[in-house]
């Protein structure tokens, strides 16, 4: 990794230029701004708090930001400079200062840096939220029938209508200096700390998340391709790669990796949907689903503490490359394979997972009576009548069944099959 204190800032960046840390202080009008907690004019102490030498005052200096000027994940006309500020303080050497309490919502020790590009991370999250909708307010107070009541109602929704006003200038004050912040936060996307590594990256998605600086999206994924080539760490390996191919990029140089989780991973791109490559390295990854299960330490049914998802997945890995299996699929027949090694996986309680999706797959057009079973169908089903755990409870899994014109009943699905039914 580059080690970001070596050089300045500027020549770090995608583009733009950052304001300098002091300007942002001195040239500010705090007093005409405000936080959750009133006028603003203790936050400019705050900041320059950041910088102290002793990292509890760091500490405590985020934590007192982090409640008034993000209070509850809300805007006000002094989070966009405050951001400014921590944007263009990043690259100081005494945000490297490690301290358990840098931000209030973590407890391990890490430097200052990470808490702050987790913090801007939170403030460009917030000023996305309902950019590409048009929410209204749902607490809104219906109009009554007396004058009394529509006199309060009437000052209730002016007062609301100053707040909602200042609500939006400070939202729209953050949304014009994200591409600044984003310049700042992209410049750590390598950091030699892993932890900073994590923040940047995390911060960056949130920042890319609005359409406005969309641009900018080739150039952060150029910077970050660098990653999986530098990084030994699976995770962060595989974390990057689904976001670059989340973003649309291109992500078929990881298809030929030497680790079957990168492969895999890769693969998952939507860019790769058409790619018969990444189709057979998804199939060939399904033929082991408990190596999949090994490959990052991920929350379970049984234990969904056990590890944290990975990002852009929905559910487990080995799920989502099921279902992107199925959907990019010729026929079931190709399918199969990967459909029999999920046998062993397969429960009642899992049915929307798994085996569910695959019966829909192996019967696309619905199951006519009297129609004769293909082979991979009657195969497939066949194992399925085999698995105890998988009529558990039926009520699970009939609606599965019915949508696919099969009996939801075990004894009438073996006679499908032409097997002998069991002895009462």
């Amino acid at each position: 990794m580059t080690t970001q204190d070596e050089h300045p800032v500027s020549g770090q960046t995608v583009g733009g230029r950052l304001p300098d840390p002091r300007s942002v202080i001195e040239c500010t009008d705090w007093a005409a701004l405000e936080h959750a907690y009133g006028q603003a004019h203790d936050t400019p102490h705050r900041l320059l708090q950041l910088l102290d030498d002793d990292p509890e005052v760091q500490a405590g200096a985020l934590g007192l930001l982090d409640m008034s000027v993000l209070h509850q994940e809300s805007l006000y006309s002094a989070t966009a400079p405050a951001a400014l500020y921590v944007a263009a303080v990043l690259n100081d050497p005494r945000t490297l200062a490690c301290h358990e309490d840098h931000s209030t919502w973590g407890d391990r020790a890490r430097p200052l840096r990470a808490s702050l590009l987790e913090w801007l991370g939170q403030i460009a999250d917030s000023a996305a939220y309902g950019e590409t909708t048009d929410d209204e307010d749902g607490n809104d107070p219906g109009v009554t029938g007396t004058v009394r009541a529509v006199r309060a109602v009437r000052a209730v929704r002016a007062v609301r209508a100053v707040r909602a006003v200042r609500a939006v200038r400070a939202v729209r004050a953050v949304r014009a200096v994200r591409g600044t912040i984003h310049d700042a936060v992209c410049a750590h996307l390598l950091d030699p700390d892993p932890t900073v590594r994590e923040a940047a990256l995390n911060a960056t998605t949130a920042l890319l998340r609005s359409p406005e600086p969309a641009g900018r999206i080739s150039a952060t994924a150029q910077i970050l391709r660098q990653l999986p080539a530098e990084s030994t760490d699976r995770r962060e390996r595989a974390t990057t790669i689904l976001t670059i191919g989340a973003w649309g990029e291109d992500t078929t140089s990881w298809l030929t990796d030497p680790d079957p989780a990168i492969r895999a991973c890769a693969a998952l791109s939507p860019g790769c949907a058409g790619n018969t490559e990444a189709t057979r390295t998804i199939l060939r990854a399904l033929l082991d689903p408990a190596a999949i299960d090994s490959w990052f330490l991920e929350p379970t049914r049984a234990d969904p503490w056990a590890g944290n998802p990975l990002p852009y997945v929905e559910g487990r890995l080995r799920h989502a490359l099921l279902a992107v299996a199925i959907e990019r699929a010729d026929d079931f027949d190709e399918l199969l394979p990967a459909a029999m090694a999920s046998i062993p996986f397969c429960s009642n309680l899992t049915i929307a997972e798994d085996w569910g999706p695959l019966l829909a797959a192996a019967f696309p057009s619905g199951h006519d009576q009297g129609a004769e079973l293909t082979p991979a169908q009657h195969c497939y089903l066949e194992a399925l009548a085999d698995r105890d755990v998988c009529w558990r409870y039926t009520h699970h899994i009939t609606s599965w069944f019915d949508d696919v014109g099969l009996p939801a009943d075990r004894n009438a699905v073996r006679a499908l099959l032409g097997r002998p039914q069991p002895h009462q």
